[in-house]
């Protein structure tokens, strides 16, 4: 599982830069103008609808039944129920996208407040046509996503991402010139739906590397097929309650500016760079294992699985947050500052970035805990502690959007995380008949804290001087950015393995290991 966990968590982290560079390559085109704010919202509702009818809705309900047929040895039937399902989902996803390509005019406005002008207005509904389609072939891919993971092929699933982001980069500098003032923008949506084409091919290419072929079958009567669907009703209702946290942002957002949508998303990108890298890859190669775990009734094994990734997300999670606190606007500067890009769009980024900072390891554990749940076939239990967090989400965020702006609605995205969390993690205690090792987990993420307070400290120490010493070049940010980072990495994994935290030598002995057989 280790094993597995730095292969996806380095194919992972390689699309995750990918990424990064995709955002910082858009910010220089479009910065945080309410071009890219329209673009921003016309993106949340369809990649709404996808996690709600697809991508990970499906895959959550799809893997432990998918995984339990193979672990009893029944592979023909698990082709069948794949086959079918893919069939089922291009006949739904494809007349769900028609229906939203057509009534867009209709539903776009919805999301939409009284800051953005009639332009944008139109601007936002245009962008959602050309990106609505994404909604099909992400649910195709997600199929067959999950499908590799429940063969433990973890390395196509992780890489695609890192060429669907080098696409968009390429398209958009190559078909930018062909469009004129805000339709620039149109060049990257087109970009988007090809490169999520190209992901799929990727998916449907790695099928073969382990003899396994879809069929035109559809069996409207295999019992599993309503079991995967009654898995997928509680499992696309609280994926659809957490994604509204993005819509509520980008919504009460545009009540605050018109440049606050596109703000919460640079900054939301940074924060899913360590998320993506660490508690993604935790969880998902952790849910494969918990799903025959629970085929198999191992409460005990599954308590210390569960146990050892909550460390495991800390370990990583937490001292990203506290580098993020405390140069939030270094950061945002090195990263985005550039064309269209100024100091005040780095002053608005860096403002979300700080609080949502905060959530960090909060939205890591929560991702790992709801796997979880997934993996025992109980989505119902975080599908309803969801509706309880989307509701602290807005009260907390229809408090705070007006005497705080950006701040207030970021804030209510931390609010809601820390109470589901701590929801989550006491349904969880009791469904496994244990602490989930909380004890030993509360020791060592005090340790884990401590060691981020000297990251923190020794970082912000480190980049003050360099900062003073070399100047506001580009150059001279790498430097110092990239030296505080260094130091207050080098302090940390000194902290934490003298303070004998176990993940951290865990880690230790992994990477020794690889370097070894090298």
């Amino acid at each position: 599982m280790a094993r597995n966990t730095a292969i996806f968590s380095f194919g992972t982290g390689i699309s995750r830069i990918a990424g990064l560079l995709r955002e910082i390559v858009f910010a220089k085109y479009f910065g945080t103008s309410g071009t890219a704010s329209a673009y921003t919202i016309a993106s949340l509702v369809p990649n709404l609808v996808a996690n709600l009818f697809a991508q990970s809705a499906l895959s959550a309900a799809f893997v432990p039944v998918f995984t339990d047929l193979l672990a009893k040895g029944q592979r023909r039937e698990a082709l069948g129920l794949a086959s079918t399902l893919f069939w089922i989902m291009l006949i739904g996803l494809g007349a769900i996208t028609a229906f939203f390509v057509l009534a867009a005019g209709l539903i776009m406005p919805l999301f939409i407040g009284p800051k953005f002008s009639p332009e944008l207005n139109d601007l936002t509904v245009g962008l959602s046509q050309v990106l609505f389609p994404v909604v099909l072939l992400l649910g195709l891919n997600g199929l067959l996503v999950g499908i590799l993971q429940s063969y433990d092929h973890f390395t196509i699933p992780a890489i695609s991402p890192a060429v669907w982001n080098v696409v968009i980069i390429v398209l958009l500098v190559v078909l930018a010139p062909h469009f004129h003032g805000k339709d620039e923008i149109y060049a990257y949506a087109i970009g988007i739906l090809a490169a999520t084409g190209v992901q799929l091919s990727m998916a449907f290419g790695a099928l073969g590397r382990i003899d396994f072929r879809l069929r035109f079958h559809i069996d409207w009567h295999d019992p599993r097929i309503k079991r995967v669907f009654m898995l997928m009703l509680p499992v696309t209702i609280g994926l659809g309650i957490v994604n509204l946290d993005q819509l509520i942002n980008s919504a009460f957002g545009s009540l605050v500016s018109e440049q606050a949508p596109r703000a919460i998303d640079n900054a939301f990108r940074v924060y899913m760079l360590p998320q993506g890298m660490f508690s993604v890859a935790v969880a998902t190669v952790l849910f494969p294992t918990l799903s025959r775990m629970a085929s198999s009734r191992d409460a005990g094994a599954m308590r210390r699985a569960v146990g050892n990734g909550m460390r495991q997300i800390n370990l990583l999670l937490i001292p990203a947050a506290a580098f993020m606190i405390v140069l939030p606007n270094p950061i945002v500067r090195l990263l985005f500052q550039r064309g269209q890009f100024n100091h005040e769009s780095t002053h608005l980024v860096s403002i979300a970035l700080f609080w949502f900072a905060f959530s960090l390891p909060f939205g890591g554990l929560n991702l790992l805990l709801t796997r979880t749940f997934f993996a025992v076939q109980r989505p119902w239990i975080p599908t309803s502690l969801a509706a309880m967090n989307i509701v602290v989400d807005i009260i907390v965020s229809v408090a705070l959007y007006k005497p705080l702006g950006i701040a207030g609605l970021v804030i209510g995205t931390v609010a809601a995380n820390v109470v589901m969390t701590a929801l989550q993690l006491r349904r969880l205690r009791a469904g496994l008949n244990g602490r989930l090792e909380g004890a030993q987990t509360t020791m060592i993420t005090a340790r884990i804290a401590v060691a981020s307070a000297l990251l923190a400290g020794v970082s912000w120490v480190v980049w003050k001087l360099l900062d003073e010493l070399l100047g506001g070049s580009l150059a001279a940010q790498i430097v110092s950015v990239g030296g505080a980072g260094a130091a207050g990495l080098f302090v940390y994994v000194r902290s934490v393995l003298a303070m004998h935290v176990p993940e951290a030598h865990q880690v230790h002995r992994l990477i020794a290991s690889q370097f070894g057989r090298a």
